[in-house]
């Protein structure tokens, strides 16, 4: 089991990027998929999430209005889309899956984090 992210990098303000994170060993029927970011001496936060079953999203205030959190099912793989971006928003993204059953057993990944650096 693994989620695999990809895609930052180093980008001028007011760019974008596109996170990718790919899943291994499971599907993603019935998860909760979201992203994380982790700034430097700051607690990582949560920032976007979707549910694989209903498609219900949430967006942080942080990146509302600015990012789009998608899922492919076909490809196991969920994104998000990132625009005008900020030097604030330089962070290690981490995705994340989660699942909560009735039974009360409940299944949790990381992905291994994807470096993003806004430049101003």
């Amino acid at each position: 089991v693994q989620l695999q992210a990809s895609g930052g990098g180093l980008v001028q303000a007011g760019g974008s990027l596109r996170l990718s994170c790919a899943a291994s060993g499971f599907s993603f029927d019935d998860y909760a998929l979201g992203w994380f970011r982790q700034a430097p001496g700051k607690r990582r936060e949560g920032i976007a999430c979707i549910s694989s079953a209903h498609g219900n999203l949430y967006y942080a205030d942080s990146v509302k209005h600015r990012s789009t959190i998608s899922i492919d099912n076909a490809k196991n793989t969920v994104y998000l889309q990132m625009n005008s971006l900020k030097p604030e928003d330089t962070a290690v993204y981490y995705c994340n899956a989660d699942r909560r059953l009735l039974t009360g057993a409940s299944y949790n990944y990381w992905g291994q984090g994807t470096l993003v650096t806004v430049s101003s």
